[in-house]
């Protein structure tokens, strides 16, 4: 049995949280520094995980050593993009909020959401995936089949 679970609406709070990690050890600063912005996001985010068919989806793993924390997120959602070749019908995933907790890494939980994540694409009909990575990411996302762009972003083709 996987240890990966959708998000659901109640772990909205725990997305936003580990959303501020990823902001934190991009920027060290929280970003730009907006105040409020998390329960600002928390409505529209909690009705976004309600919706299991829409064009958002977020992957989670429960903190084992926490109950009620989430140990590691990905979200991503599926873009419709004019189609060109390789790529026809123009749906395009974009990966984003990699996210695992400081005392909760190197456990292969971002791995193991990046799979399901990743499957749920496939299942829509993604021609390729995007997304940037910090240079910590890159060893994971290279070996999960992403090729480095002319940009930070990188693509792997399903």
């Amino acid at each position: 049995m996987s240890l990966v679970r959708r998000a659901r609406p109640e772990d909205a709070g725990e997305v936003l949280r580990l959303r501020q990690v990823m902001i934190d050890s991009l920027w060290g600063d929280g970003g730009d520094g907006a105040a409020g912005w998390q329960s600002a996001s928390l409505p529209e985010l909690r009705g976004r995980l309600a919706e299991d068919d829409g064009d958002f989806a977020a992957f989670v793993v429960d903190h084992p050593g926490r109950p009620g924390a989430l140990a590691a997120l990905v979200a991503g959602t599926v873009e419709y993009r004019i189609g060109k070749p390789g790529n026809p019908q123009g749906r395009v995933g974009y990966v984003f909020s990699v996210a695992t907790d400081p005392d909760a890494r190197r456990r292969g939980y971002a791995r193991a959401c990046m799979e399901e994540l990743l499957a749920w694409f496939r299942a829509r009909g993604a021609g390729h995936v995007l997304l940037n990575a910090s240079p910590e990411a890159e060893p994971l996302y290279t070996a999960l089949g992403f090729t480095r762009d002319p940009d930070p972003s990188m693509r792997l083709p399903l």
